[in-house]
């Protein structure tokens, strides 16, 4: 019997821990639902069950008391759990550089794809381009002349037309008398190549390079070969030539009547240009047209003086060493001296092959000289005193403005990639001046303030001012 009553004990203090552990696990339970988190709970010990004035609410505390007390106490709690952290702004995310870069990016692609397609206009409208280019040049050199007649009294279409004829004339005149000139000494020049080529031969002979005849006469053999071979390809570049020949005179004709209508109506053509502009950037346009125009006169009057100077100094220089068409090949001097660098290289580079093969080495080492004297004396006295700082352009600058303006046009490209280039020089210095200016006056940034994930907070000095008092 005691055994028996003491194994049930046992299993009664068994049954009541179990009893604890359920009623502990079924509050906590109820804690978690409500909101209410119970507190530690002593082992052994049963936590307090919520008394019917808990659940259904006292008589001093009616039942939607106790709801609003449940609910406050849900919303203290709700409180007191740490909040998840915010996710910060991407922008602010990415570091200041990248963002800078990014946005230089896009910008510098949106220019890329804006010079793609206008150059993909322009050479489509290649001859027209060309053909406005070349009446603007001819325009620049002609209008001092019509303002002069003007000053005197003559009426202005008079005076357009007096100038316009006479500069097409002296034009014209200039072009009849180099085909003269080489269609007269033609023959001559044929006879004394002949001549010059066989003294080549007897020089090449003679030299340290131990050239045999057996390789000249290969040599030319090849070529007389190469020319009946190529005979079709010869009569076709011939035909491109007539296509060539007739887009010229088109683009001679065009450039004609640009140039009549902008010497007689310049000024109310640039008062139309003008208005297509923006009205916040037409004050500056308006302003940096007039200097556009000043430094396109300066550059092309200064070209013409330079060109000319260039044309009788080395003509004098070849007449007097006996080289044949001395006339024609200073003519040649004076147009390619239009193509900055490479047309002073390339047209002395005519003279010297000349003199060459009808005088011999010693001429044409001659003319060599004189071609390079009086193209260092043009490079550092007469154009910079001629020309002078408004439409100086530094040399790399030429060089790759030529050789775009080669690329994209061919020769019309070169003449006019320089006045080009020495333009927007003068264009976009006045510009960044008149802004400058403007900022300092007051009048602000035109157009809109920055904007975007680079933008700056900026405060005005007047505000700033005021709340310092001074």
């Amino acid at each position: 019997m005691a055994k028996r009553a003491g194994w049930l004990g046992r299993l009664g203090n068994r049954l009541n821990r179990m009893e604890a552990r359920l009623n502990e696990r079924r509050a906590s339970v109820e804690a978690e639902t409500s909101g209410n988190l119970p507190g530690p709970v002593a082992p052994g010990q049963a936590p307090a069950a919520p008394g019917p004035s808990v659940a259904r609410g006292t008589a001093a505390e009616p039942p939607a008391a106790a709801g609003a007390t449940a609910a406050g106490a849900a919303t203290a709690t709700h409180h007191d759990a740490p909040a998840a952290p915010a996710r910060p702004d991407p922008a602010s995310v990415i570091p200041w550089g990248m963002r800078v870069a990014a946005e230089a990016s896009w910008r510098l692609l949106l220019l890329a794809g804006m010079l793609w397609v206008l150059m993909k206009v322009i050479s489509e409208v290649r001859l027209v381009v060309l053909a406005f280019a070349a009446a603007m040049l001819v325009t620049a050199m002609l209008q001092p002349f019509v303002v002069r007649l003007r000053r005197l009294g003559m009426p202005r279409g008079l005076a357009t037309a007096g100038t316009a004829i006479l500069g097409f004339v002296v034009i014209g005149l200039v072009g009849w008398f180099v085909v003269w000139q080489v269609m007269e000494n033609l023959d001559d020049l044929s006879d004394r190549v002949r001549d010059g080529i066989n003294e080549l031969k007897l020089w090449a002979l003679d030299s340290p390079f131990h050239v045999t005849e057996k390789q000249i006469n290969d040599l030319a053999k090849n070529l007389s070969e190469t020319i009946g071979t190529n005979t079709e390809q010869i009569t076709s570049a011939g035909l491109q030539g007539v296509t060539v020949l007739v887009e010229v005179l088109t683009g001679m004709l065009l450039a004609m009547f640009s140039t009549l209508f902008l010497l007689y109506d310049g000024k109310r053509i640039w008062v139309w240009a003008l208005g297509l502009v923006p009205a916040a950037a037409r004050p500056g346009v308006a302003g940096a047209g007039p200097r556009a125009w000043r430094t396109l006169t300066a550059y092309v009057r200064g070209t013409v003086i330079v060109a000319l100077i260039d044309a009788i100094f080395i003509g004098l220089g070849i007449y007097f060493l006996d080289v044949p068409m001395a006339v024609p090949l200073a003519v040649f001097i004076f147009l390619f001296a239009f193509i900055p660098l490479v047309g002073a290289v390339v047209s002395g580079a005519l003279a010297v092959v000349v003199a060459l093969v009808t005088q011999g080495v010693f001429t044409a080492l001659m003319v060599l000289l004189v071609v390079l004297a009086v193209q260092q004396i043009e490079g550092h006295v007469l154009q910079p005193f001629i020309l002078g700082r408004a439409v100086r352009v530094h040399p790399l600058a030429v060089v790759l403005a030529v050789a775009a303006g080669g690329m994209i046009a061919g020769i019309g490209g070169a003449v006019v990639a320089v006045p080009l280039v020495a333009v927007t020089n003068t264009v976009v210095g006045y510009l960044r001046a008149y802004s400058r200016e403007q900022h300092h006056h007051g009048a602000g940034m035109v157009g809109p303030a920055p904007h975007g994930s680079t933008a700056l907070e900026r405060v005005p000095d007047g505000e700033t001012k005021g709340h310092d008092g001074s």
